[in-house]
This record gives structure tokens, C-alpha cells and sequence, in this order.
């Protein structure tokens, strides 16, 4: 083959590979030297979606300061309250899918909103569950002027005076609205429920004894519990809490669907379409948080308990909580907004 042929051969050669290299680079798009570089590589944004101070915010800062560590990068949380924590969670699901804005979510934004509002029920499928991470008891109260000190005498004077007490709840369709009228149901009982426009005004009324019980989550009732100013009869919770040892589960008591509907829960999510390994690093991290002892230490502190459970379980649990509180609502009459 003469020298110019051999020269052509070679051109033709180097043009055939590299188009082939221009196809390949088109192909894998622009996103593939980003998919490529280690995630994280910046600070993440855990959104709250209520007001800082409350459960939900202080367990999301406990469990973002304990994931540091494992994930190399701080993640900062963001308060976005507003509509019953409906604000915070459209802000998640509307985010890129990056990985970079994460969510806490709850078992009354993931499970009951979504029967009360339309616009949650439109967020449906569009949030990919995380991580379950902890669980919060609830504890059932009274005024001590209702002059009940356990269980079997609060259930007795409901008993023998049916309508004649009241229990104060956070809200029309709130959780615990859902709460008071199950117990009401399953102890054949008749509470007057009384709502309220959030738990703090609840509170108030319950303190000054023009309205008799309540259910709270522990960590938020405990300082009243101790101050001598409510009564509390009975837990809904994995266990007796080590602060309450005389006081009762509802499992322990026989009404184990009371126990398993007045444990809250906090879970991180993510907008669905975050790629699964970013979703994997993000779970790996959490629970590496709630599992320390430090973390597990803080939890206690506030009555909380760090979750062990297979958390390919999750969705399943989120799926069957979402229509178990939508046909108490249905029963309750309560319509979406």
C-alpha cells in the first residue's frame, strides 16, 4: 500500500473513532460528570415543616447534627411552617431531586393531611419515604379536679357519666381528634370532643380545667405531668415510659389498636425520582444518627425512641396509616378542604 493511502487509512480511522466518541458524550448527557462527583459535596437542607421549637424540630436537629458525620457535610434545617405542616412538605416535593433538600415528615403530615386537604392529597406519589427514625410516645391526661389517678377510675367515671366530661383536641381531623374519637369508640365511652385551633390553646383549657382531658406527646406534657397540674392514665407507646413506670400501655390493657394509632412517628423523605443510591446514602447516614449513643441519649431525653425496624417497611406502614386515617375521618364526617 503506498505511503498516501496508508496516510488516508489512518484519517479515515481517527474521524470514525472520533465520532464514535462525540456519540458516546451525547448519550451520557450532561448529567453524567455530575452523577459522577461524590454526593454529598455541599451542606443539605432538612426542611421542617413547623415551627422551630416544637417535637418534630427538635428531633429533626438531633437526628441532622448526628448525621454529619456519616455524610462529611452539614445539613441545616429550615422551618416552613404553615397549613398543618402542608406548606414544608410541598417545598420538598417541588425540589430538584438531587438529593440536596430533604424533608422530615410525620405521621400527620404523610397520613392525615392528605385526608384533610386537597392540596396533600395531590403530593401523593410524589415523596419517596426515607427513613423511619423515631418514634414518639403519647401520653392521656386528665384534670386532676375530674378526680380520676389511673385507667380503671378514669374508665369508670366516664363510664357512669356519659357526656358529662370533655376532651380537648388540636384541631377539626387532627390526629388527635382521630385519637380521642377511637378512644371514645373502643372504651364504649362518651367524651364530649372539644377543637381547637392548635395545641396550645388545647392545652390551656385543659390546665384551667374548663375542659377535663387531653392526649399529648410525652415530651411536650412531661413538665406539666410533674408539676402536679394533669393526671396522667394510660400511654400509647412501645413501652411504660421510665419517667411514668406506674402508668400503662394501651397494649398492655387489651386495646392494641389504640396503642399502635397514638404513637407518633418522624421519617425522613425526599422528592420522589432521587436517584436510589443518593436515597441509600441519605437512610445510611440516618440511621448511623439515631443509632448513636449520643443521639440515642438526647432522644431519651425527650421521651423519644430511635426506631429498629426493616425500613423497607416504611412505605407499607405510611400506605396502610393513610387509609386507616382516611376512613376514621370518613367516620368522623370530616371532608377534605
Amino acid at each position: 500500500m503506498s505511503s498516501s493511502s496508508l496516510l488516508h487509512t489512518r484519517r479515515r480511522s481517527l474521524s470514525v473513532l472520533a465520532c464514535a466518541a462525540i456519540t458516546l458524550l451525547a448519550a451520557a448527557g450532561p448529567g453524567t460528570a455530575q452523577a459522577d462527583e461524590a454526593y454529598p459535596n455541599k451542606p443539605i437542607r432538612l426542611v421542617v415543616p413547623f415551627a422551630p421549637g416544637g417535637s418534630t424540630d427538635i428531633v429533626a436537629r438531633v437526628v441532622a447534627e448526628g448525621m454529619r458525620g456519616p455524610l462529611g457535610q452539614s445539613v441545616i434545617v429550615e422551618n416552613k411552617a404553615g397549613a398543618g405542616g402542608l406548606l414544608g412538605t410541598e417545598s420538598v416535593a417541588q425540589a430538584a431531586a438531587d438529593g440536596y433538600t430533604i424533608g422530615m415528615s410525620t405521621v400527620s403530615t404523610a397520613t392525615v393531611n392528605p385526608g384533610l386537604f386537597t392540596r396533600a392529597a395531590k403530593l401523593e406519589g410524589k415523596l419517596q419515604p426515607v427513613a423511619k427514625l423515631v418514634s414518639m410516645p403519647s401520653v392521656y391526661m386528665a384534670n386532676p379536679k375530674m378526680g380520676v389517678s389511673d385507667f380503671q377510675a378514669f374508665l369508670a367515671k366516664t363510664r357512669a357519666h356519659p357526656g358529662e366530661y370533655s376532651a380537648a383536641v388540636p384541631g377539626l381531623g387532627s390526629l388527635g381528634h382521630l385519637m380521642l374519637a377511637a378512644l371514645n369508640e373502643a372504651l364504649n365511652i362518651n367524651l364530649e370532643i372539644v377543637p381547637y385551633r392548635g395545641s396550645g390553646p388545647a392545652l390551656n383549657d385543659v390546665l384551667g380545667g374548663t375542659v377535663q382531658v387531653m392526649a399529648d406527646q410525652l415530651p411536650s406534657a412531661m413538665p406539666h405531668i410533674k408539676g402536679g397540674k394533669l393526671v396522667p392514665f394510660v400511654l400509647a407507646a412501645p413501652a411504660r415510659s421510665a419517667e411514668l413506670p406506674s402508668v400503662p400501655t394501651f397494649a398492655e390493657l387489651g386495646y392494641p389498636e389504640l396503642n399502635e394509632l397514638g404513637m407518633s412517628w418522624f421519617g425522613l423523605v425526599v422528592p420522589a425520582g432521587t436517584p436510589q443510591p443518593i436515597v441509600q446514602r441519605l437512610q445510611e447516614a440516618a440511621l448511623a444518627s439515631v443509632r448513636s449513643p449520643a443521639v440515642q441519649e438526647r432522644l431519651s431525653s425527650l421521651g423519644a425512641v430511635a426506631v429498629d425496624m426493616d425500613q423497607a417497611q416504611f412505605p407499607a406502614q405510611i400506605a396502610a396509616e393513610l387509609s386507616r386515617n382516611k376512613a376514621l375521618l370518613n367516620k368522623l364526617n370530616v371532608k377534605p378542604e
